[in-house]
């Protein structure tokens, strides 16, 4: 395929909007990726909301985003990731930005295309928990200053569900420590994902995303054992005054029938 330029761009696309896109155009399936052939070049679609352009044009990336239903604002979105691409003899080599093709094959394409894919959704991954870890960074201060929150148990569950949600989708619904199904059928092409994933260290950028969240995830567990165990002395305490009540109730009842 002739390309126009040798830049690849990828772009993510916000959860709300991606559940919109529709794909009603000649494509190709692979997995969890579709193929769109362009003028200029191609773009590969990724089913947890990524576009990924090869040698296509501005024009041609806002084209495709409206025959997919979504804005051409992506363009500007701040999750981005950028390359450039040459196809000479040789070997794969990626170094500098700069991803060296030993063929023109859109299967080798692809498989650099799914670890650029989950390298930007991991941007995305880092950030929340990066503004997570910046918005609670007090609590760990107040509680050792003054020994206690100023946080309820419901806020503290739905902060402890949304760490969890976080985790989920990094582990269990996107897979970013797994390599991609496709490479069951295509196996010769995995050492191409294998050397984009190295070079944009997923595995070890996904190591310490979720040594942070376990952090955060620990600190939010001590606190709702806290409160927990604030809420069961409160019960407790309510008990013993109720029977308190019950026996000087009796009591009364008593002296009053024996001065009767």
């Amino acid at each position: 395929m002739p390309f126009i330029h040798h830049r690849v761009s990828a772009y993510l696309v916000p959860e709300e909007m991606f559940t919109q896109c529709t794909f009603n155009m000649p494509a190709v399936r692979y997995r969890d990726a579709t193929y769109f052939p362009l003028q200029g070049g191609e773009a590969w679609v990724f089913a947890y909301g990524v576009i990924i352009f090869w040698g296509a044009e501005d024009v041609e990336r806002t084209l495709l985003l409206q025959q997919l239903n979504l804005s051409g604002a992506l363009l500007n979105t701040e999750h981005q990731e950028h390359f450039h691409f040459e196809i000479t003899e040789g070997g794969l080599k990626i170094q500098h930005d700069m991803i060296h093709l030993g063929d023109s094959e859109p299967l080798l394409r692809l498989s650099i295309s799914h670890a650029i894919a989950q390298s930007l959704k991991l941007n995305e991954y880092e950030q929340q928990a990066q503004t997570t870890i910046s918005q609670y960074a007090y609590l760990p201060r107040a509680l050792a200053q003054t020994g206690k929150i100023n946080l309820s148990r419901s806020a503290l569950a739905k902060i402890r569900g949304h760490l969890f949600s976080t985790k989920s989708d990094i582990f269990l619904h996107y897979g970013l420590l797994d390599t991609p199904e496709f490479f069951w059928e295509y196996p010769e092409y995995e050492y191409a994902y294998s050397a984009a994933a190295r070079y944009l260290d997923i595995s070890s950028r996904v190591g310490l995303l979720s040594n942070k969240l376990d952090v955060i995830h620990e600190l939010f567990e001590m606190l709702a054992d806290d409160l927990n165990h604030k809420h069961s002395s409160f019960l407790e305490w309510i008990i013993i005054l109720l029977i308190a009540f019950e026996i000087a109730t009796f009591g009364a009842e008593e002296l009053k029938a024996i001065f009767m």
